[in-house]
C-alpha cells in the first residue's frame, strides 16, 4: 500500500537544480518551502510516505548528453528542470512548482515524473480584449519568427557574461531610444565563482521575512556515483550578493546534502557525501557558522519532528534507524531492520508521547511487524505491536488520524485502518473490487480517497472515497488514468483545487480517450470541462459538449524550480493555471495554458504555448516565463488574472534559465532565477524584485465580490459562498488576509449532497440501490440483541457538506433494534494465513464470523492435541488465541460457535513441524539390476511430524512424491546410477544425494585393519574417501586386477572397517568372453593377497596398516537369478554375527566416546542414535554431559550399512547439533 497524497515536512535536504541542459530526476525540499514529492500523484500532492526524500537518482551532464536517449539529449540549455521530455521532435525537461511547494490543503497534482511536454517553441497568441496602451503584449502567432529573432539575438552565442564574483544591476527607469516602450523589474545578478563545472545545485531560502539564501552547488560524477567537488554559499541580502562559505564548513569536506529544520528555520544540517567521509554539519544561525560531528554510521534520510526542534530520526544507510534529541549532535541507536520509508513520528493529539515511532521492522523470517516505542525507551520489553499479525512489506502508511497496513493471505490482498488510534478494522470495499493495488490519495476533512487497481484493469484506477472512520468505501469514479515514472512510482492523474474544497478534476479514460472531468461535490458528480468561447485573437471556439472539451495535464511538479502544469494556491481561492488542450480527448501536441477565475465554472486561453506561471503577492499577480530552450531576458506580469500582460525585461544578458523560485511563502515581491549565460558560464542568480510595479497597499475599494457556483447552482459542498479579490487592474499589493471567504451560509440538503452509502449503486440521476452481493437487512456483528443500530437509507451525507435540513431527514440512517441472529460463516485462520506452526513455539489463531452477534455467542476452539479453550463471547478473542504446541504433527484445530437461536463449526488442519537439519540417504554401494532395491532417507531430529520427500532416479526430472522415508526401486540399466531425496518440513527443504553401481552379478568381502588405524581415523567422510583409494591402489598393485573391477568403501564409526566388492568387466566383450566363474578367480586372488598380509599401505611415516580379511566365508556370488536370495540372506546374517562379535570384543578392549553406537552393525546403530532424541519416556536421552568434547559432533555421518551386508557410502559432510525442538 503507497500513500499517494502527505505533505513533506519542511528541512528535506533542498531540492537538486540541474544545470540546462540536464534532466533532473529527483526533487527534494528547498527553502523550507514544503515541497511533496511522491511514487503516486494525488489531489494536488505527489506521492511519498512523509519522512524521507526520494532517492537521488543520475543526472545527465552536459559532456555525455549525446550519449543518452535521443528524448533526452535533444534537450538544451535553456530548458526549465524537471520534465520529462515528450515525444515531439524536439522535446524540452520540464519543471517544478516555483512558489515554494505548497501547505496544507493547497492544491497540486501527481508527480510529473510521467508527464511529457509539447515543443516549446511557438509563441503565446495575444489574449483577447488586451489592452493595448504602455503594456506590451505577448507575441501572436503571427509574430513567431520576430520573436525568435528576437531572442537569438539577446541569447548567449555573441553575448559575455559580466565579471566573475560581481553583480550586475538593472534599473527601473525605462531605456531610451528604440527600447523606449520596454518596462524593465529591478534585478541584480549574482555569478558563483569557480562553480562552473558543477551540475547540481540545492537552494534554501528560509522565506518569512528572512533574507538568508544558502546555496550548495555540486558536482556530481556519473561514472562514480558520488559528489567530488562542493560549494557553499550564503546571501543576507535576499540574493544580491553571496559569500563563499567552504572556508567555515572545511576546504576538504564535499557536501552532499543540505536540511532545513521545519521548526525552526535557523536551524540547519550538511551532510557530507559518504564516499568521503560520515559527518554531519550543524548550523543554529541560519548557515552562519558550523559545527562538525563525527558519524559512525551512514545517512540516507532525515525526518524532523513536526512539533520539537531538537527531535531527529535518522535513517542509514544499512537499514537502522537513530534518533537524536540534541539536533544531531548525539544519537543513539532505535532499531535494526527497519523497511525503507516505513517509520513516522507521533501525531500531535493521537499519539499519547511526543517521542513515539512509528515503524515497519522487518524479521529474519521475511515478514514484516507494525512496532510502535518511544526513541529513548526502544527495549524488547517496551515495544508494543498494535496489529499482531505479520503485515506486507512496505505497506505500512501512518499520515494524520488514520494508520493503513496490507495483509496479504492465500493470495489476496487485505487492507485494514486505524482511526485516531483505534483498534484495527478491515477496509470494507465493494465485495468482488479485488484490488491488485491500492494508493491511499487524500486523508484530508475526515476522509480518505484511495485509487484501487482492480482484477480487470492495467493502466486505470478507480477512486473510491470512504466514511469517517475510513472503513467503508464507495466508488467515486472509475478508469483514471495511471502512468508509472522515471523513479517506476505510480502516477495517478487526480488533482484536488486549493482554497475551496470538494473541487477535483481528473482525467478518465473513456473508449480509449482521456477527458477531464470535474466534480465540486467530492466526486458524486462528474462533469467534462466546458471550452472557452473564444481563442487568443478572439475568434469564436466551436466545441459542443460532449463531443469536444477542455482537457488538462494535471501533473504538478516536484521540482520547486519550476511551476508545473498544473497549481492553485489556498491564497487564491478559485484561480487554477493550467496547461491543456481543446478536443475530443488530452493530447501532448498543440497544447496552450489555460486559466479559470470561478473555480473552473469558465476557462479562458492566455498562451498558446508552453509557459511556467507563479502566483505572486499570495496570489494577487501572476508571473510567467516562456518554457523554452533558448535565452530569455523577458517575463511577463499580469494583475488581472490573465486578461492582460505587462512584458518586463530582468536581465540585460539574455540567460539560459535553469529554474526561478519566489520566496517562500510568497510574502515579498522577490524572485530568484537560475540560469547561465553561455554554455561554459558560471552559475547566474538573478534577483528580482518586483516591489516597484505595486504602487500602493490596496484598500477595501481595490476588492470585489464573486460567487462560487456549480454549473450556476450556488450551493457547493451543502454552502453558499461569496469570495473577495482584487479588482482586475488595480496594481496595489495585497495583505496575507487579503482574499478568502466574506460570506458562507448552509442551504437545505438536496439531492447532490448525498453518496450512495456502502453496498449500494447509483441508478439514475439520484437513486440508489442494494448491490446484488450486499444484504441490507444484515446489522453488524456488534450489533447485540437488546441493543440498537443505525440501519442505511442507503445514502449518506458527503463528508465535509454542510448542508441542513431538506432531505437531511429522509436520508439519515434510522434506529432500529438489534434482531437476534445465529452464528454463520464461522472461520478459523492463523494470523500470518499459514498453515504450518513451529513445535514450541506460538501459533496465534483468529476466529473470524460474517454474521451474528458477538456479544452473546459463544467460542469454543480445540486445538486438536487435547487442549480446549471456551469464551463467553468474542470480545477476549479479538486480538487472537495463542496455543503452544508440544510435539510434531497434524493437527485439526475445531472452532465452535454457539448462542440460542444456532451454532456454527469450522475445521482447520494444522501441520506442526519441528526444523529439520539433516537427512542422510541410505542406499546400497552396489545393486543388481532388474532386482528391487530399497533406499531409505533418515532425517534428524527424527520427532519431526508430516514430512514429504521427493525422489529423483537417474536423470529422471519428475520426482516421485512419498510421505514415507523409504522407497522401493528398480534398476534396469548397468552402470552408476545417481540418486536424490530431498524431504519438505514446512518452510524447510533439505536434501541429499548418494550414487549407486548397478551390475549384473558381483561379490563382496569384508575388511579389516590393523589396530594402529583407528588412532588416526577422525571418522570424517573425506577421510574414508581417501582411505578407500589407498586400499584400491594397494590390492591393485599387488594382484593385478583391474581397477574398475574393485570397489573399497571404508565403514564410519570404530574400529575401523571396509567392504571390498568384486565387479564384472565394464568392458561388454570381455565380459561376454567370460563368466561368472571368472569373478572366481579375482576373488581367489585377491583373497590369497589379503591372507598372505601382502595388501599393506603408509598411512604416515612410520605408520604401516595392514589389511586383514574379517571373515573367512567369502559371500557367495550374487546375480540376477532367483537362486541367489537364499545364499543373499545367509551372507547379512553372517555380516551382523562378526560386526557383533568384533563389537564386543573393542569394547572391552578400549573405551572411546560413541563407541556404544558406531561399534554396533551399521543399522542398529543408526536406530539407537535416532532414538537417544525421542520423546519416549523409555528412550536414553543424551545430556550436554554426554558430549565430552563439542567437536565431536561435528562432521559425524550418518551413513549406515543396509542390511545384508550392502553398506552405504559416505560422500557427504553433516553437522549434528543438541536438538532444540524435541525436548519441549
Amino acid at each position: 500500500m503507497e500513500a499517494a497524497r502527505t505533505e513533506r515536512p519542511a528541512g528535506w535536504p533542498g531540492a537538486p537544480l540541474a544545470r540546462t541542459g540536464l534532466l533532473l530526476l529527483s526533487t527534494w525540499v528547498l527553502a523550507g518551502a514544503e515541497i511533496t514529492w511522491g511514487a503516486t500523484g494525488g489531489p494536488g500532492r505527489p506521492e511519498a510516505p512523509a519522512s524521507r526524500p526520494p532517492a537521488l537518482l543520475p543526472l545527465f551532464p552536459r559532456a555525455v548528453a549525446s550519449q543518452w536517449p535521443e528524448e533526452l539529449a535533444t534537450a538544451r540549455r535553456g530548458a526549465a528542470l524537471g520534465r520529462r521530455p515528450g515525444p515531439e521532435p524536439l522535446s524540452q525537461p520540464g519543471g517544478g512548482s516555483g512558489s515554494g511547494g505548497k501547505k496544507q490543503g493547497e492544491g497540486g497534482g501527481p508527480s510529473p515524473a510521467g508527464a511529457r511536454w509539447g515543443q516549446g517553441t511557438p509563441a503565446p497568441g495575444k489574449p483577447a480584449g488586451a489592452r493595448r496602451s504602455r503594456r506590451a503584449q505577448p507575441p501572436s502567432a503571427l509574430e513567431r519568427g520576430d520573436a525568435r529573432a528576437s531572442a537569438l539575438s539577446d541569447g548567449a552565442k555573441g553575448s559575455r557574461p559580466p565579471a566573475k564574483g560581481l553583480r550586475e544591476e538593472v534599473k527601473a527607469p525605462r531605456a531610451g531610444g528604440a527600447a523606449a516602450e520596454e518596462l524593465r523589474l529591478p534585478s541584480t545578478s549574482f555569478a558563483l565563482t569557480g562553480d562552473s563545472a558543477h551540475n547540481q545545485a540545492m537552494v534554501h531560502w528560509s522565506g518569512h521575512n528572512s533574507s538568508v539564501i544558502l546555496i550548495l552547488t555540486k558536482l556530481y560524477d556519473f561514472n562514480l556515483g558520488s559528489v567530488t567537488e562542493s560549494s557553499l554559499w550564503r546571501s543576507t541580502d535576499y540574493g544580491t550578493t553571496y559569500e563563499k562559505l567552504n572556508d567555515k564548513v572545511g576546504l576538504k569536506t564535499v557536501l552532499s546534502y543540505l536540511y532545513v529544520n521545519p521548526t525552526n528555520k535557523r536551524k540547519i544540517m550538511l551532510l557530507s557525501d559518504p564516499e568521503m567521509e560520515s559527518s554531519l554539519l550543524i548550523s543554529s544561525d541560519e548557515g552562519a557558522t558550523y559545527q562538525k560531528y563525527r558519524l559512525t554510521f551512514y545517512i540516507q534520510s532525515l525526518l524532523f519532528h513536526p512539533k520539537q526542534e531538537d527531535w531527529v530520526l535518522a535513517y542509514s544507510l544499512d537499514q537502522k534507524l537513530y534518533s537524536s534529541m540534541d539536533f544531531g549532535r548525539r544519537w543513539q541507536l532505535v532499531h535494526e531492520r527497519i523497511t525503507p520509508n516505513r517509520f513516522y513520528w507521533s501525531v500531535a493529539g493521537l499519539d499519547k508521547e511526543a517521542d513515539l515511532v512509528h515503524m515497519e521492522v522487518r524479521t529474519a523470517d521475511g515478514y514484516a511487524h507494525y512496532l510502535t516505542c518511544r526513541i529513548q525507551e526502544c527495549a524488547e520489553t517496551t515495544r508494543s505491536g498494535p496489529f499482531v499479525r505479520s503485515i506486507d512489506i512496505s505497506s505500512l502508511v501512518v499520515q494524520d488520524e488514520y494508520i493503513f497496513i496490507q495483509v496479504t493471505t492465500g493470495g489476496r490482498a487485505s487492507y485494514y485502518v486505524s482511526y485516531r488510534r483505534e483498534a484495527f478494522a478491515q477496509i470494507k470495499l465493494p465485495k468482488y473490487s479485488l484490488p491488485k493495488d491500492m494508493h491511499i490519495i487524500s486523508t484530508d476533512e475526515n476522509q480518505v480517497f484511495a485509487a484501487v487497481q482492480e482484477w480487470n484493469q492495467n493502466d486505470t484506477y478507480n477512486l473510491y472515497i470512504s466514511d469517517t472512520r475510513g472503513i467503508y468505501f464507495t466508488l467515486a469514479m472509475e478508469n483514471i488514468k495511471s502512468s508509472r515514472g522515471l523513479m517506476g512510482n505510480i502516477i495517478i492523474e487526480l488533482y484536488e483545487v486549493a482554497g475551496i474544497k470538494g473541487i477535483f478534476l481528473a482525467n478518465k479514460k473513456v473508449d480509449e480517450q482521456v477527458k477531464t472531468y470535474i466534480t465540486y461535490n467530492k466526486g458524486r458528480d462528474w462533469r467534462l470541462l466546458q471550452a472557452p468561447d473564444v481563442d487568443l485573437r478572439g475568434s469564436p471556439v466551436h466545441c459542443l459538449l460532449p463531443f469536444c472539451s477542455l482537457h488538462l495535464h494535471l501533473e504538478i511538479s516536484e521540482n520547486p524550480y519550476s511551476s508545473g502544469r498544473i497549481s492553485s494556491k489556498e491564497t487564491a481561492p478559485g484561480l487554477v493555471v493550467a496547461t491543456g488542450n481543446i478536443g475530443p480527448e488530452l493530447s501532448y501536441t498543440d497544447i496552450g495554458v489555460f486559466i479559470s477565475s470561478d473555480g473552473g465554472n469558465t476557462w479562458r486561453q492566455i498562451f498558446d504555448e508552453e509557459y511556467n506561471v507563479w502566483f505572486l503577492d499570495w496570489g494577487g499577480a501572476l508571473v510567467a516565463m516562456k518554457h523554452t530552450p533558448l535565452p530569455v531576458r523577458h517575463l511577463w506580469v499580469s494583475f488581472d488574472e490573465g486578461h492582460s500582460w505587462d512584458k518586463y525585461g530582468f536581465t540585460s544578458v539574455p540567460l539560459f534559465v535553469d529554474g526561478a523560485l519566489v520566496e517562500a511563502g510568497v510574502e515579498t515581491q522577490i524572485m530568484t532565477v537560475f540560469g547561465h549565460f553561455s554554455l561554459r558560464s558560471e552559475w547566474q542568480l538573478v534577483k528580482v524584485d518586483y516591489k516597484s510595479i505595486f504602487s500602493r497597499h490596496c484598500t477595501k475599494e481595490d476588492y470585489q465580490t464573486w460567487h462560487l457556483l456549480n454549473q450556476g447552482e450556488p450551493c457547493v459542498m451543502g454552502e453558499r459562498k461569496i469570495f473577495k479579490k482584487r479588482k482586475p487592474g488595480a496594481q496595489c499589493a495585497l495583505g496575507r488576509d487579503s482574499s478568502g471567504t466574506v460570506v458562507s451560509e448552509p442551504c437545505v440538503c438536496a439531492d447532490w449532497d448525498f453518496e450512495c452509502d456502502y453496498g449500494y449503486e447509483r441508478h439514475g440521476e439520484s437513486q440508489c440501490v442494494p448491490a446484488f452481493w450486499y444484504n441490507p437487512a444484515t446489522p453488524s456483528k456488534d450489533c447485540s440483541l437488546g441493543q440498537s443500530y443505525l440501519n442505511s437509507t442507503g445514502y449518506r451525507r458527503i463528508v465535509s457538506n454542510n448542508c441542513t435540513d431538506g432531505l437531511r431527514e429522509k436520508y439519515t440512517a434510522k434506529a432500529q433494534m438489534c434482531p437476534g441472529k445465529a452464528p454463520r460463516g464461522l472461520h478459523v485462520v492463523t494470523t500470518d494465513g499459514r498453515l504450518v506452526a513451529e513445535q514450541g513455539h506460538n501459533a496465534t489463531f483468529i476466529i473470524l464470523m460474517e454474521e451474528g452477534d458477538l456479544q452473546r455467542t459463544n467460542i469454543q476452539l480445540d486445538f486438536g492435541d487435547g487442549i480446549a479453550v471456551s469464551y463467553a463471547n468474542f470480545s477476549p478473542i479479538e486480538d487472537g488465541i495463542k496455543h503452544v504446541y508440544k510435539s510434531a504433527g497434524i493437527f485439526q484445530v475445531t472452532a465452535y460457535a454457539e448462542n440460542n437461536l444456532g451454532s456454527d463449526t469450522a475445521v482447520l488442519f494444522l501441520h506442526v513441524v519441528c526444523p529439520v537439519e539433516h537427512v542422510h540417504l541410505r542406499v546400497p554401494f552396489v545393486a543388481i539390476r532388474n532386482k528391487e532395491v530399497n533406499i531409505s532417507a533418515v532425517v534428524w531430529p527424527s520427532q519431526l511430524g508430516t514430512l514429504t520427500y521427493f525422489w529423483w532416479f537417474g536423470n529422471s526430472t519428475k520426482p516421485l512424491i512419498t510421505l514415507d522415508s523409504s522407497i522401493s526401486f528398480t534398476f534396469l540399466a548397468e552402470g552408476t546410477n545417481s540418486i536424490t531425496v530431498q524431504v519438505a518440513a514446512g518452510n524447510a527443504l533439505i536434501q541429499d544425494t548418494k550414487d549407486i553401481a548397478v551390475h549384473e552379478y558381483f561379490q563382496s568381502q569384508l575388511l579389516s585393519f590393523s589396530p594402529n588405524l583407528d588412532y588416526h581415523n577422525p571418522d570424517i567422510p573425506e577421510w574414508r574417501q581417501d582411505i578407500g583409494n589407498v586400499i584400491k591402489r594397494a590390492l591393485v598393485k599387488v594382484t593385478g586386477v583391474p581397477e574398475d573391477q574393485i570397489l573399497v568403501a571404508v565403514f564410519p564409526g570404530l574400529p575401523t572397517s571396509a567392504e571390498l566388492f568384486i565387479l564384472p568387466p565394464k568392458n561388454l566383450t570381455e565380459r561376454r568372453k567370460g563368466n561368472e566363474e571368472d569373478l572366481e578367480q579375482i576373488v581367489e586372488m585377491l583373497f590369497n593377497a589379503l591372507n598372505q598380509n601382502l595388501v599393506q599401505f603408509e598411512l604416515k611415516p612410520g605408520v604401516q596398516v595392514i589389511v586383514y580379511v574379517t571373515q573367512l566365508t567369502l559371500a557367495p556370488l550374487v546375480d540376477s537369478s532367483a537362486g541367489h536370495s537364499s545364499s543373499a540372506m545367509l551372507m547379512l546374517l553372517s555380516v551382523v554375527f562378526v560386526g557383533l562379535a568384533v563389537f564386543l570384543i573393542y569394547k572391552f578392549k578400549r573405551k572411546i566416546p560413541w563407541i556404544n553406537i558406531y561399534a554396533q552393525v551399521q543399522h542398529d546403530k543408526e536406530q539407537e542414535m535416532i532414538g537417544s532424541v525421542s520423546q519416549s519416556e523409555n528412550a536414553p536421552k543424551i545430556t550436554l554431559s554426554d558430549f565430552t568434547e563439542p567437536e565431536e559432533l561435528l562432521d559425524k555421518e550418518l551413513d549406515t550399512r543396509v542390511i545384508g551386508g550392502i553398506a552405504t557410502i559416505a560422500n557427504s559432510e553433516s553437522t549434528k547439533e543438541i536438538p532444540n525442538c524435541t525436548s519441549v
